[in-house]
Parts: C-alpha cells; sequence; structure tokens
C-alpha cells in the first residue's frame, strides 16, 4: 500500500517454518499461506509501478539550484562558471564549491538552465554558454545567444537564455555551466519580489538535472 508520500512498503521476506525430518502437513500449510501473502504484496507492488500513473511511486535522482546574486564578467577573455547559493531540491545530487552540479550515480542526466541576462550598454553583444565535465569542456556543447543594446540611459535590455543537454556520467563526475561575454556591460541579474501586483522574486540563475537512464552498455 502506498502512504502519503506515494512510497511502497517493501514486503519483508517471508519466515518459513521447518518441519523436522517427518513431513508435516500443518507447517507445509502455514508456509504456503506465508508465501501467498508474500507475493500478493509483490504483485500488488509491481501492479502499482507498472500501472496508470506508477511513476508516481519511482525515487528518481534529481537536483535543482538557484542563484540569487548579481554575477558580473570583469573581462571579455575569461570563461566564467555559473554560481548557485541556493539548493531547492536534491536527491543525489548535489551542488559543490557554488558551480560544480555533481552526481552520485552513473547514467545519462538531463541538465536545464535558465538564466537572465541584462545588456547596460549601447550595442548589442553576444554570450557562449557552454559545460563542462570534471574541469574540460565538453564537445559540441557551446550555444551562442545575442542580446540587444540597452533601451535607455538606466533602463538595460534584458534577455533569458535557456537550454537542456544531456550528459555521460559516473559516480562523483561534475558538470559546470560556463559562460563568455563579448562586453562587460553584460550580466547575471537578479531581480527582488515586486509588488502592484506581487510578484516573486527573479533568480539570476536557474539549473536543474534529472536522471534519465543508465549508461547503455558497450
Amino acid at each position: 500500500m502506498a502512504n502519503k508520500k506515494q512510497q511502497l512498503d517493501n514486503p519483508a521476506l517471508p519466515s518459513l517454518g521447518l518441519s523436522g525430518p517427518v513431513y508435516s502437513q500443518n507447517v507445509q500449510n502455514q508456509n504456503n499461506a506465508v508465501l501467498r501473502l508474500f507475493f500478493t504484496k509483490l504483485v500488488n507492488i509491481i501492479g502499482s509501478v507498472i500501472g496508470p500513473r506508477g511513476s508516481k511511486f519511482l525515487n528518481t535522482p534529481h537536483g535543482a539550484f538557484q542563484d540569487s546574486t548579481d554575477q558580473t564578467a570583469a573581462n571579455t577573455t575569461t570563461a566564467y562558471a555559473v554560481t548557485f547559493n541556493t539548493t531547492d531540491f536534491s536527491n543525489g545530487v548535489t551542488m559543490v564549491s557554488n558551480s560544480r552540479i555533481t552526481v552520485a550515480d552513473s547514467g545519462i542526466w538531463n541538465l536545464q538552465f535558465s538564466f537572465q541576462f541584462k545588456n547596460a550598454g549601447n550595442d548589442g553583444q553576444d554570450i557562449d554558454i557552454w559545460f563542462k565535465k570534471n574541469n574540460v569542456n565538453i564537445d559540441n556543447s557551446n550555444s551562442r545567444f545575442h542580446i540587444p543594446a540597452r533601451k535607455s540611459s538606466g533602463d538595460p535590455s534584458h534577455l533569458v537564455a535557456a537550454m537542456n543537454f544531456f550528459v555521460s556520467m559516473v559516480d562523483n563526475d561534475y558538470v559546470e555551466i560556463m559562460w563568455l561575454t563579448t562586453s562587460t556591460d553584460v550580466s547575471l541579474e537578479q531581480f527582488p519580489t515586486s509588488t502592484s501586483p506581487t510578484r516573486p522574486a527573479v533568480p539570476s540563475a536557474i539549473a536543474t538535472m534529472t536522471f534519465v537512464s543508465n549508461l547503455p552498455t558497450q
């Protein structure tokens, strides 16, 4: 049976009696009853998992992270790792050193991000965003975004950069999301809670990591 947390009870291993050197029909009947109860519970659990909406009983690894600070680029020739200061959810995925999304299990993982950029300059600029695994660039993982020039003095332009990427990882591997801009006028910007009407805060960076599949055999 499922509890309020939608977790299935694990049936205890059956405890079977011993009949001794002489066959005992009574012991045999008791063992049959114990086994019948065990397999009934097991079949019910399997039916719950493979039935409609059965995935609600599965506890898969995942992580969700965000950042509540502005992040700037000191120059246009350095790649910066996007940092995160808040963990929203963590099950087998942890944030290490504020930028390293680290997994506890081997598998194919889906990494998704949403970054809030601003441009305070008079010209449009480009932003490159790519992934590193264990401090090594992942081939063909770069994307280029263009952010328009500011609208007016004191009114910067804004861009949300978002995408997802599948990564093959083993235990304790980590990934980082890197960014590079063509102008130091471009930054990651957070916005606090707003009023009239009340609106939630805007994190400068959001990232989620979800388990997709075990690693295929070679």
